[in-house]
C-alpha cells in the first residue's frame, strides 16, 4: 500500500511558533545580507569581502564562547566536521552569492536563493530518513517560491537570462546551502552546543578562504574602502553571520534541515513589511497576493492545518 502522504509528513520534524518566531529573526538577519553586499561589493572583490566577514564573525564568535564558559574541541575528527561544514555552509555560498551579486542584482539573487528549500528536500530524500518527500511539501516550495517571485516583482527577474554563470552561481550556493542544512544535522548528534557549531565552522573557513584571499585578490594592493564599505562588512559580520548562525544552529537541531531553509522564502516578505511598518513605504498592489502564497506554502510545510482536517 503506498505511504499516505499525511502520515509522511508526521515524521518531520514538528515547527513550534517559538521556532516560527526564531525563523522570522533569522529571516531579518540573513535578508539584510543582500543589502550589506550590495555595498560592499561596489568597492571589494568577492574573496576579500567574504574573508573579512568570516574573520570578523570568528572574533566575535570566540568572545561569546568565551563568556559562555565554552571552548573550542580539540579533537580532529571534530575540526575535519567543521571544516567540512565551513566549505559547504560559508566558503562555496558566500562566494558564489557575492561573485553572482557583482554581475546581477540584489533582487534577482534573492529570488536565485529562494531556491534553497528545493535543493534541501531533494539531498534529504537521497540522503535522509526522516526528512523524505512529501506531496505536501513539494507543494509548499512551489507556492513559497511563486510567493517569493510575486513580492519582489518582475523588475526583478529583469536581468534573467543576461549573465548565465552569475546565476549558476547563485543557484550553486542554494545547492551548497542544502548539502550543508543535511550535513550539519550531525553535530546535534555529536552533543555540540549551538554556539561551538557556529564558531568552529566560521573559524575553519575563515582559514580556508585566507591563502585563496590572498593569492587572487592580493588586497594590499587594493584602495582603502571608504566609510559606507567598511559598515556593510561589519553588518554583514555581526548580524548576518555571528547572530545568525547563532540561530541557524539552533533551529537546525530543534526542526532539521527542511524546515530551516524555509527561512529564504520569509527574507522578501518580511523586509517588505518592515519598509511598511517602520520607514513609511508603500504597499504594492503585488504584495499582499505574494505574501499569501508565501503563507499558504509555509502552511504546508508546516502541515499542522491539514492534520487536523
Amino acid at each position: 500500500m503506498p505511504a499516505d502522504p499525511i502520515a509522511s509528513q508526521l515524521a518531520a520534524p514538528a515547527m513550534t511558533a517559538r521556532l516560527w518566531g526564531w525563523l522570522l529573526v533569522l529571516s531579518l538577519l540573513w535578508g539584510g545580507s543582500f543589502f550589506f553586499v550590495a555595498v560592499a561589493v561596489r568597492e571589494l572583490p568577492s574573496f576579500t569581502l567574504v574573508w573579512l566577514r568570516l574573520a570578523l564573525a570568528a572574533a566575535v564568535l570566540l568572545l561569546v564562547l568565551r563568556a559562555m564558559g565554552l571552548r573550542l574541541p580539540r579533537a580532529p575528527a571534530l575540526w575535519g566536521s567543521f571544516l567540512a561544514m565551513g566549505v559547504l555552509n560559508n566558503l562555496v555560498p558566500f562566494v558564489l552569492l557575492v561573485w553572482g551579486q557583482h554581475r546581477i542584482s540584489g533582487g534577482l539573487a534573492s529570488i536565485l536563493n529562494a531556491t534553497t528549500p528545493l535543493f534541501t528536500m531533494l539531498v534529504a530524500q537521497a540522503l535522509t530518513a526522516d526528512e523524505k518527500l512529501t506531496p505536501l511539501k513539494t507543494l509548499g516550495v512551489v507556492l513559497g517560491f511563486a510567493g517569493a517571485a510575486v513580492l519582489l516583482g518582475p523588475q526583478a527577474l529583469s536581468g534573467l537570462g543576461d549573465d548565465v554563470l552569475a546565476q549558476l552561481a547563485c543557484l550553486g550556493a542554494s545547492l551548497s546551502y542544502g548539502f550543508a542544512g543535511i550535513y550539519g544535522r550531525r553535530f546535534r548528534r555529536l552533543g555540540l552546543p549551538p554556539a561551538v557549531t557556529a564558531t568552529g565552522q566560521v573559524c575553519a573557513s575563515s582559514l580556508l578562504l585566507l591563502p585563496l584571499m590572498l593569492l587572487a585578490d592580493q588586497p594590499w594592493s587594493l584602495p582603502m574602502p571608504g566609510a559606507a564599505t567598511w559598515a556593510a562588512v561589519v553588518g554583514v559580520a555581526l548580524f548576518s553571520t555571528v547572530l545568525g548562525y547563532l540561530l541557524y544552529f539552533r533551529i537546525l537541531a530543534a526542526a532539521g534541515a527542511t524546515n530551516l531553509s524555509l527561512v529564504t522564502f520569509l527574507n522578501p516578505a518580511v523586509a517588505i513589511l518592515l519598509g511598511w511598518l517602520l520607514l513609511g513605504e508603500t504597499l504594492l498592489p503585488r504584495h499582499l497576493p505574494g505574501m499569501a502564497l508565501v503563507a499558504l506554502g509555509l502552511a504546508c510545510m508546516d502541515g499542522r492545518l491539514f492534520r487536523r482536517r
